[in-house]
């Protein structure tokens, strides 16, 4: 049986390979285990930052997901972004993410400050996108720019 959960301290390290995982998955870039593990620490130590949930199957963390807030002025209240999002290869497919979603979902839904769920896909992974329409997400209003410092 899957669970779902806020992730604690003790589950730093694992997701830590998620995120180096995903980023050569998805991305096919190399992340320096030094700087991300600082990264998922930072977000421990400050919870304004984020939070991260985790799927576990009889004890084995499956998944995750990290949430941050954005603070809306037109809802007048906080939108939850979906970052992060790992599962395990031996696990994708079975609806896990599906769980993990809901289970956000469900805090938005309890919580009079949460306004609703965003999310971004690279728009190379038509995979995700496919789970995301599957969900009853949509991507109809807002498309994303970005700009990083090198």
């Amino acid at each position: 049986m899957i669970t779902i959960q806020a992730a604690n301290k003790d589950d730093i390290n694992t997701i830590v390979e998620f995120q180096l995982n995903m980023a050569l998955e998805t991305e096919e870039l190399s992340l320096d285990p030094n700087i991300v593990k600082r990264g998922v620490e930072a977000l421990f130590h400050d919870p304004n930052k984020g939070s991260y949930y985790v799927a576990k199957d009889q004890g084995l963390t499956i998944a995750c997901l990290m949430t941050t807030p954005e603070w809306s002025e037109w809802r007048n209240g906080n939108v939850l972004w979906i970052q992060s999002v790992y599962v395990r290869p031996s696990h994708r497919g079975k609806g896990v993410f599906r769980q993990l979603y809901s289970h956000i979902q469900e805090l938005v839904e309890k919580q009079a400050d949460l306004r609703g769920i965003r999310l971004y896909v690279d728009k190379s992974n038509s995979d995700a996108q496919k789970v995301y329409d599957a969900i009853g997400m949509d991507n109809e209003h807002y498309q994303l720019y970005e700009w990083m410092k090198s």
